[in-house]
């Protein structure tokens, strides 16, 4: 909007919006009109006035519009506020433990694929804008934050159990397994923050359990970030074998396209067996037999 004022004129077309305090509008005859609106005037306000229509207009604009037409700073957490955000870590920093960290899993649900986990062991005092739970990330803010993650961390480690591990030892286990993997990859850490239950398979003394850690602690939450990532892209190769199934989308979940694929065309070798939905009938095996 073009606006003359008596600070410094130029012309404008007459706003959709209320008539603010402070304004004052005449129109007047223009030889030589200042733009192509018909029903252009001219206004004459005060600093203020001017001020406060801004205000109004903004309030009144889409969230996005408003978003982009606002700049806004993004400016480093002061030491007081880092400590706050960190304050899990924090309390075993102060205890002399530096190599803190995170794990957490992705893939416990699916009918088909691995489960894989992360671990993920920040620098003191690092905190990365905008991580949080994977689940509440769309994908392409989940790739951008894997980047800063693994340029960032001192060191971090991806490992899985595959769907006939899951079969052979259960779901609980598999879990635990992949999570030991990742471990091994570090090269050591003085504790663990694991997402979830306790994890006997760990170490009573070594690890410590949050429930909604991933949520809360911020390097349980990188690990998510992590370890989500790392399972898509393996359910994309997946699914370029088999196209049938929709994992590209899925991601070996069971969503309806999934469940339909899985009756028309039965299990592939990457479905749990020990998953009721992929589960044969025993008149299914006789069959096969």
């Amino acid at each position: 909007m073009r606006v003359r004022g008596e600070w410094g004129g130029f012309a404008c077309a007459r706003p959709s919006l209320p008539i603010c305090p402070g304004f004052s509008f005449r129109a007047r005859p223009r030889p030589r009109p200042l733009c192509t609106s018909a029903n252009c005037f001219i206004v004459r306000a005060s600093r203020s006035a001017l001020t406060h229509y801004r205000t109004h207009a903004l309030s009144r604009m889409p969230a996005a519009t408003r978003k982009s037409a606002k700049t806004t700073r993004k400016r480093k957490p002061t030491p007081q506020r880092l400590r706050k955000l960190l304050a899990t870590e924090w309390g075993f920093w102060d205890r002399g433990m530096i190599r803190v960290a995170g794990i957490d899993e992705v893939g416990r649900g699916p009918l088909a694929g691995p489960v894989v986990a992360a671990a993920v062991i920040l620098p003191r005092d690092c905190w990365i804008e905008g991580v949080a739970d994977s689940k509440k990330l769309n994908a392409d803010r989940r790739l951008d934050l894997y980047q800063k993650i693994i340029q960032t961390a001192l060191v971090y480690g991806v490992g899985a159990a595959s769907c006939r591990e899951i079969d052979r030892i259960n779901i609980r286990r598999a879990t635990a397994l992949a999570m030991q993997r990742a471990i091994a990859r570090l090269g050591g850490a003085d504790h663990l923050l694991v997402d979830g239950l306790a994890v006997p398979e760990l170490g009573t003394e070594t690890h410590t359990a949050f429930v909604g850690g991933d949520g809360c602690v911020h390097c349980i939450s990188a690990a998510s970030i992590v370890a989500k990532v790392t399972r898509d892209r393996l359910m994309a190769r997946l699914a370029a074998r088999y196209p049938q199934y929709g994992w590209e989308r899925n991601m070996g979940y069971g969503t309806p396209e999934h469940l339909d694929a899985l009756d028309r065309l039965g299990p592939t070798p990457h479905h749990r067996r020990s998953f009721q939905p992929c589960q044969f009938d025993f008149a299914d095996e006789l069959v096969t037999a």
